[in-house]
């Protein structure tokens, strides 16, 4: 991801002033931050809480796309506020993926009217994917949940490839996020809307990391200049 966002960066005229890896963690100093006007985040749960306070004791924004990490979101809205810091954060950056969320929270309401569906969320990613269920698809459920009044939480099941999920615990109220592991895939998302006579799919799938990281750059664009704690949502205007 950090190749790639670096290389869209400076294909779009920016300058990128600061790299951090595993080799030169002593490089991340508040006085080598304050050179950026803005610092975008890809790394593990275990180090995106640190790299966001360094921004924020930098004061300088920061977008976050690290995911496995949201139980601390509220704390971290709450310094990014007080500190009068600036933050933007997503689970997904994708512009695809965003219209996606769109339009899932939108079906999700009209299925209200279609009580005879079931509905779950299945999700594919490359083994190296630390956290399950993605990011991607936790924001996917909780829209769901939002607009769909027989959903009151949602419930994961990691499965191995090839072989099927033991979903008879699943209570009715459960939405379940079904999670595979598979080697070389970049992203699949897909709510299924199943019933008796039919089913409904609706599937967003990544073809490479390209989209995630130019939506990234783009994000950190948008957030120049601004103070603020920011969901990627801010960015798009769908009115509808």
């Amino acid at each position: 991801m950090g190749r790639i966002i670096e290389k869209i960066a400076t294909d779009r005229k920016h300058t990128v002033v600061l790299k951090i890896d595993y080799d030169n963690q002593h490089d991340l100093t508040i006085e080598n931050l304050k050179k950026a006007d803005v610092v975008i985040e890809f790394t593990t749960p275990g180090s995106v809480l640190s790299n966001i306070k360094h921004c924020f004791d930098a004061n300088t924004p920061i977008v976050v796309g690290t995911t496995g990490w949201y139980e601390h979101l509220p704390e971290i809205k709450e310094q990014c506020v007080q500190g009068n810091n600036t933050m933007l954060y997503a689970s997904n950056f994708s512009i695809g993926v965003n219209i996606f969320f769109h339009v899932n929270r939108v079906l999700a309401k009209l299925m209200n009217s279609y009580p005879y569906y079931d509905v779950q969320v299945e999700e594919i990613h490359h083994m190296q994917k630390l956290d399950a269920p993605s990011g991607t698809a936790i924001t996917i459920a909780e829209g769901i949940i939002d607009n769909l009044d027989a959903k009151k939480e949602w419930v994961n099941i990691l499965t191995a490839d090839g072989e099927d999920a033991d979903d008879s615990n699943i209570k009715n109220e459960q939405l379940l996020i079904e999670s595979f592991r598979i080697d070389s895939v970049p992203g699949t998302h897909t709510v299924i809307y199943d019933s008796e006579v039919d089913s409904i799919e609706f599937k967003h799938t990544a073809h490479n990391r390209n989209g995630f990281a130019l939506g990234a750059v783009l994000a950190a664009e948008w957030v120049h200049n601004k103070k603020g704690f920011f969901s990627v949502e801010a960015m798009f205007d769908f009115g509808i």
